[in-house]
Formats: structure tokens, C-alpha cells, sequence
């Protein structure tokens, strides 16, 4: 039995002590004198999300399956434990070995969304490891990000010593055998460094320099030596029925946030929403065969005992076996009372046919993401939704028995107006009508309930909406306002609810999302005053960010309140994903003139991914 890093009493004082001690089911432990190679693969949240994050069982399986290497997982620690590690000098350890990271070879961070960089330094200074990468010595672990934030690893370069660009199933193994081979050789660490930045997708932020313009703009972004490329090409899983999935993933031991199998049927998106960082990034669309999802279906559900099982995708109603793969779900499941949770569905005939098929008796709420209110701001977005299909959507799913309908919409998009706002409310009130009209009196199961939420715009790298500005949190506020007062004057109010996201972390989103090297001060001088768990609201406070920006001399307003011009070089520009910029700003100019983008499979627009070879592009 090995001897867990955290004594009884320091178990007995803190909440949940299960997310430290590691021996879940499918967990992996090896002898680490019998491997060259140790990894910790972290998830800078709390255990319960990071347990539930597709992307971390994948490469700890992946990993694992190297004779010569052995993976373990880490999370951030909750407030309580991280004041014990830094009052008792606890170092932060991986959860299988109880060992502290800083022995280890690799640290690898998954970075999912900007508001978790303080936890970035937090697992970093837990760990021990100096927080920025040119304070580090031969004795500390290398540290590597991967994920959809690295698409602008800028304003955390400075604590990287390398970023992995694209999907992880390509190039690991050429880096684990790198650093074997030159580590027994005794090359140092920044050799080591400069032969991984050969590799395609690797990303050296030390190997780099930035100049700038005096207007604040970069000016140019060159590699500091001839061998290493100018450009970092994404790296792309072409064949997914070839590339490696967990058929024994880990189970935690306190529920997870998705506590399920998850099945991922397809990456990528024929849809094209000019606001989806994800619907460009994972281009081009590529599926699973439903031979291979039937097996992995079979085996994971064996391997864990989950009582549900979800689909994993952008949108799950493209998928062309959606159907034979359902049939067989359904058989499947129903002989071992296994839940199926079908996200990601467009709400037509088909689909609440299937949903009514999965679903309790009970019928929970059905969710819609009309994302706009009005026809033109769809228009604007690509969203391809028209409003006899969304009133279509929801007589079918009244009929179906449902009388809970949640709307997903974005304020503050681009060229938004009064009228787009208000049409917001007036969409849900068409709803709720509509519900009346159709449902007998007798037939209905009390009063429908339409909830509309509205998160406030982010533009992210690599979208057509890149060059967008955005606004000061009070005018999001207003925006919202105008929503609410909508809603209450709408004829049927009272079947009507309103939610709404902080507009304070929306503008600090939009700062970090498209921000260049400098904004690394400010996260830092964030984590030395207390700021971690910002992506959590209980622990987010503005004010520490207003007063990090100010100390820096960081202007807000530059990264946020103007909008790009077309020629202006973005931090993010040394990045080639496949999709071209010349696409971007084709469809940036599109959505201006509120045109329809077809999808992939009704047309190529030539966005550039069919460079990869595969996928969509090469369906007919």
C-alpha cells in the first residue's frame, strides 16, 4: 500500500478528501524504477471537473500504453488544501504515485478556458517549480500546455517552456522518444527544448521574439534561430477510427461533473458559426465509424459500470450513422439500465423521437440554442436557423410531451441592435404561445416554462469575428436590462424566465482570449494577491484584475474597445490551423453584409482544411 502524501489529519480537516488520494478504478501504477519517462497530466480545476474532461483520459491512456512511460493525473487543489500545502511546504503530487510532481520528467497542462490561468500558477507553485519557464533549471520538470487556449498561448508563453498545437495523438510519441534519446546522451534541458521546437506543432515561446509598433500593435513575431519554423502548424488526428481512445477509463471515486462514458463520435463541425472558436479550430469535420463506436461502447461501459453514457461532439445530428448508432445504444443499453444523454442535437422530428426514446418518463427540459433573437443577427452569426424551424422544434417537442423549453443566446454580437435584443423575449413569448395553442387545456401538465439565458459575445482567435470589439461591462449590463424589461412586457411573462452571465468576466475573457505577451505580468500579479479559481464566482474578484492592469500599465481598452484592422498582425498569427486568415476575413466581411454561409456538406467555401486529407472535404 502505498503511503499517501496527505496525513489523516490533514484529510480529516478538508472538504471532500477523496479528489487527493488517487486508486480509483482503471487508475494506472506502475514501478517507477521499471520506466524512463514519468508524466503528470494536469487539469488546472478541481478534481470533479477535471475527472470529467474527455481530452486527459485520452492521453493518460495513450501515455500508459508505453511500456517505458507512465502518466499520472493532477488537479488543482480547493482553497483549503492549497493554504495547508503552502503553510506546511506540501509539495503538489500526482495522484497515483502520491510523488511530488517536481520529480517528474514532463508536466503537462491542459488549458480549456482563460479564466483558469491563475490555477495555472497555482499548480505550478504548488508543484514547486520556479512560475516562470527562464527560472527554471536541469532539476525541474519540462512544462507543456496543450488545448484550445494554446491557439493564443501569448499571454501565458511566459510560463510554458512549451506549447503542443493541435491534437495529441500525433506527436507525443516523437517527443517522448527525443527526450529519452537525448536525456541518456545528457543533453540539457534548453537543447532539449530546441530539438522539440523542430518538431511540427511544438511551439518554444523562448525560441521567439516579438517586436511591436508604436501603436501597440505587433509588429513582427521570428523565430531567433534559422532551424526552428517561423509558422507552427496545428496538428490533425486524420483517421480517428486509427487513433487511440480509453476502453478502461478512470472512475472517480465523488461524482464528477459528467459522470459517464463518454463516447466521441465525430470532431469538428460542417456548420461554420462565424462566433465558434471550437467550429474552426477542429476543421475538418471528421467521423467515427459506427462499427468502432459500437465496440468502444461495449467495452467502456463494461470496464466502469456507469449508468449513462453520452455522445461526444459539436453537433451530434450530423453525424451520418447518428441513427444505426442509436438503434444499437438503445438495444444495449436498455439490457444493462443504462442512461443515454444525447447533447448537441438539433431539435427536429428525428431527434425528439430518439429523445423521447432515451428520456424517463419524466420528461425534463429540452434545450434549444437559437443564439440570436432575430432573423438577421442569425443571419449575421451562420447560425442556419430560421424561425419556422425553432417554433417547428418546439411544437414537435410539445406534442412529444414536453412543456420545459431552455433558449441559449449571445448578446453584444456583432452589429447587435436594440431591435435584436428585444427580439430576444419576443422569440420566447412566440414559444410559450405557441405552447397554449397547441396543447389542449386538458392535455397539459401545468403552465410551459421558457427559460432564455444569455452569455455576452467573446471574439476568439481564429473566427471570422476576431476582428470584433467589445464593450465595458456596464453596457453589457444595460443590454441584459433591455432583455429583462422586454420579457416582462411580453403577453405571456409569467411562463418566461431570464438568466444572465457577469459582465465582468466577460470583458476579462475577451482581454485574455486575444491578449499578446505582455498580459503575462498582470496574471501574475493577480496570482500573488490571491486570485485563483477565477473561472469559479464565489472566488472571482474584478477588482484584483483592474488593480493587476493598472500596476502594469496594461490598457484595457486596446485588447477589448477597438476593432482590429484587416492588416494588423495578431499575437496568434504564427499559428496555421488550416483554415486560412483570407477565409476569416472573407466571412468576417460576409457576416457584415448578414449573408448565409452554406455548411460543408452543402458546399466548400474553401476555408483551407482540406489541406489535411481528409474528413468533409473528401466525403464525395
Amino acid at each position: 500500500m502505498k503511503k499517501l502524501a496527505l496525513s489523516d489529519e490533514i484529510l480529516m480537516k478538508i472538504e471532500k478528501p477523496a479528489r487527493y488520494i488517487g486508486n480509483e478504478l482503471n487508475s494506472i501504477v506502475k514501478d517507477k524504477d521499471a520506466v524512463d519517462v514519468r508524466i503528470a497530466m494536469c487539469f488546472p480545476d478541481v478534481y470533479e471537473i477535471g475527472m470529467s474532461h474527455l481530452g486527459i483520459q485520452i492521453l493518460y491512456d495513450m501515455f500508459n500504453r508505453r511500456e517505458d512511460t507512465w502518466c499520472e493525473r493532477v488537479y488543482s487543489p480547493w482553497p483549503d488544501l492549497h493554504k495547508i500545502m503552502k503553510e506546511e511546504n506540501i509539495p503538489l503530487f500526482g495522484l497515483e504515485s502520491q510523488e511530488p510532481v517536481k520529480d517528474l520528467d514532463f508536466l503537462g497542462i491542459t488549458i480549456q478556458y482563460e479564466m483558469c490561468y491563475t490555477n495555472i500558477l497555482q499548480v505550478l507553485d504548488l508543484a514547486q517549480i520556479p512560475l516562470l519557464a527562464k527560472d527554471r533549471t536541469e532539476e525541474h520538470p519540462i512544462v507543456m500546455g496543450g488545448g484550445p487556449c494554446t491557439y493564443n498561448p501569448e499571454p501565458i508563453a511566459d510560463f510554458f517552456d512549451f506549447f503542443y498545437i493541435g491534437e495529441g495523438e500525433t506527436q507525443y510519441d516523437a517527443i517522448i522518444d527525443l527526450y529519452k534519446e537525448m536525456k541518456k546522451n545528457g543533453a540539457s534541458r534548453a537543447d532539449i527544448l530546441h530539438a522539440i521546437a523542430k518538431i511540427e506543432g511544438m511551439y518554444v515561446p523562448a525560441l521567439y521574439e516579438v517586436t511591436y509598433k508604436e501603436d501597440g500593435t505587433i509588429d513582427q513575431f521570428n523565430p531567433k534561430y534559422d532551424d526552428i519554423p517561423a509558422t507552427i502548424k496545428r496538428q490533425v488526428q486524420v483517421n480517428l477510427d486509427e487513433a487511440i481512445y480509453p476502453e478502461k477509463p478512470v472512475v472517480p471515486f465523488i461524482k464528477a461533473t459528467q459522470d459517464r462514458v463518454v463516447l466521441e463520435i465525430q470532431r469538428g463541425c460542417i456548420r461554420g458559426c462565424r462566433f465558434c472558436q471550437a467550429g474552426m479550430i477542429y476543421r475538418p469535420n471528421r467521423e467515427k465509424d459506427v462499427e468502432v463506436l459500437k465496440e468502444y461502447a461495449r467495452k467502456m461501459l463494461k470496464a466502469t459500470g456507469h449508468e449513462e453514457i453520452s455522445l461526444s461532439s459539436l453537433s451530434s445530428s450530423d453525424y451520418k450513422q447518428l441513427e444505426e448508432l442509436l438503434d444499437f445504444l438503445l438495444e444495449e443499453c436498455k439490457k444493462q439500465h443504462v442512461n443515454i444523454s444525447l447533447p448537441s442535437l438539433r431539435i427536429d422530428a428525428f431527434s425528439l423521437d430518439i429523445m423521447s426514446k432515451v428520456q424517463d418518463v419524466k420528461k425534463s427540459s429540452i434545450t434549444f440554442a437559437p443564439e440570436a433573437g432575430s432573423q438577421r443577427m442569425r443571419n449575421v452569426i451562420n447560425k442556419g436557423l430560421t424561425v419556422e424551424d425553432i417554433l417547428g422544434g418546439s411544437k414537435e417537442a410539445f406534442l412529444g410531451g414536453w412543456n420545459k423549453v431552455k433558449l441559449y443566446f449571445m448578446l453584444g454580437l456583432p452589429t447587435e441592435t436594440e431591435e435584436d435584443m428585444r427580439a430576444i423575449p419576443e422569440l420566447a413569448n412566440q414559444i410559450a404561445a405557441l405552447y397554449y395553442e397547441t396543447i389542449p387545456k386538458e392535455e397539459r401538465t401545468g403552465k410551459c416554462q421558457i427559460t432564455m439565458s444569455t452569455s455576452f459575445f467573446v471574439p476568439k482567435p481564429f473566427t471570422p469575428f476576431q476582428w470584433a470589439k467589445m464593450e465595458d461591462p456596464g453596457e453589457y449590463l444595460r443590454r441584459a436590462h433591455i432583455v429583462n424589461e422586454t420579457m416582462k412586457a411580453q403577453l405571456n411573462h409569467k411562463s418566461l424566465r431570464y438568466n444572465w452571465h457577469e459582465a465582468d468576466v466577460t470583458v476579462l475573457e475577451g482581454i485574455l482570449a486575444r491578449g499578446d505577451r505582455k498580459l503575462s505580468s498582470a496574471i501574475l500579479h493577480v496570482y500573488k494577491n490571491g486570485g485563483i479559481y477565477d473561472a469559479w464566482s464565489e472566488f472571482f474578484q474584478y477588482q484584483r484584475w483592474l488593480d493587476a492592469f493598472k500596476a502594469c500599465d496594461i490598457d484595457m481598452d486596446f485588447y477589448n474597445k477597438r476593432e482590429r484592422y484587416e492588416t494588423e498582425v495578431f499575437p496568434w498569427d504564427f499559428i496555421d490551423i488550416g483554415v486560412t486568415k483570407e477565409f476569416m476575413l472573407r466571412e468576417w466581411k460576409t457576416a457584415l453584409g448578414e449573408t448565409v454561409t452554406p455548411n460543408c456538406r452543402q458546399r466548400c467555401s474553401g476555408c483551407g482544411a482540406k489541406s489535411f486529407g481528409g474528413g468533409v472535404c473528401y466525403e464525395n
